[in-house]
């Protein structure tokens, strides 16, 4: 995938294709729908299968102090739609010239001559441009105007994972992270949704317990429900995936200030410091919890791992279950195309 990250004016070597427009934060299964749809008319018409982002996040460009929220940052966003089988990544900077850009400007000027938008596909609620002030409305005149093709993709309603007739969004995700119902939110994705850091040096207690950690700081990641989960992991520079039982929170026993996620990875006893590691949540274990005793927590520890083990080795968990979904997995699974506005 041709990742291509520019400012307006200096986007190089476009090239003719069918562009799915949305942030796709978290790339959940409604996002897999518009992406898919588009890879299907990508193929269709022998086109590259374009995505456009930006980045910053909007959101976090105009609330810049708000709480942590994304799903996804912008690296795990690029590997998942790699992964997925897109061609060309398109990532404006989300600045002030951007911000100040019109509806129609955006349209014939970037996506048209700049990206070589043949077909664009968007979900029924997306809006963009100044004020954003566009939408599918405005899309659909300016097709017309312009000449492009046009797809619109019905809401994608969601099944049977707990949330039966809701539509798909990062935000129905987001609240049931804030529950600590990691699996859920697995299902609501369609892959695991997972932590991704460079682990740095913390104050060495787990080591002095019996169970020394990889620390990582969340960043602009969401912070789930504080507590104990069963993870799994995977390690810059080794192929093999580790499983282990994650903290998630402030360590309210020690009263150290700061939320952080620590992970003990079961049968390892190597130095990692520096590393980037990618951790998928893949079960709620219990609530974060403070402890009278050092020895009450050690015992406390010993129950987790015993209980992450089962959690992992159940068959609907298993790491193949839910991995990243491609376009030719999504092409099998829906092999007629989603509804259409």
């Amino acid at each position: 995938m041709k990742t291509r990250s520019s400012l307006i004016s200096s986007i190089e070597g476009q090239e003719a294709c069918v562009i799915a427009l949305g942030n796709f934060d978290g790339f959940h299964r409604g996002h897999q729908v518009v992406i898919g749809e588009a890879g299907r008319i990508a193929k269709e018409l022998a086109l590259k299968l374009a995505v456009f982002t930006t980045e910053p996040h909007p959101r976090s460009y105009f609330l810049p102090d708000q709480e942590n929220y994304r799903l996804t940052p912008l690296e795990t966003r690029c590997h998942l739609l790699e992964t997925f089988g897109v061609d060309i990544h398109y990532v404006l900077n989300f600045d002030d010239s951007l911000a100040a850009t019109d509806a129609n400007t955006f349209v014939s000027d970037v996506l048209l001559k700049s990206m070589g938008a043949k077909h664009i596909v968007v979900g029924y609620d997306y809006h963009f441009g100044k004020g954003r002030e566009g939408n599918v409305e405005l899309l659909k005149t300016l097709s017309k105007k312009l000449g492009f093709e046009l797809t619109v993709i019905n809401p994608v309603a969601v099944g049977v994972e707990g949330a039966a007739g809701e539509i798909y969004s990062s935000s129905l995700v987001r609240d049931v992270l804030k529950k600590g119902e990691a699996r859920r939110a697995a299902g609501l994705l369609g892959h695991w949704w997972s932590i991704n850091g460079v682990v740095v040096h913390g104050e060495k207690r787990g080591r002095e317990l019996g169970y020394p950690t990889a620390n990582v700081n969340f960043g602009q990641s969401i912070i789930p429900l504080h507590g104990i989960y069963a993870v799994r992991l995977t390690i810059e520079g080794r192929d093999k995936q580790y499983e282990g039982v994650a903290n998630i929170g402030d360590r309210p026993t020690f009263d150290v200030e700061g939320e952080l996620l620590e992970v003990y990875i079961f049968d390892f006893d190597e130095e990692i410091y520096g590393l980037a590691i990618e951790v998928d949540v893949v079960g709620f274990i219990r609530i974060e919890e403070k402890f009278d005793s050092i020895e009450a927590l050690v015992i406390q520890i010993e129950d987790d791992c015993v209980v992450a083990k089962q959690i992992l080795a159940d068959p609907e968990n298993d790491k193949n279950h839910l991995k990243a979904p491609s376009l030719e997995s999504y092409l099998k699974m829906h092999p007629k195309p989603h509804d259409k506005i």
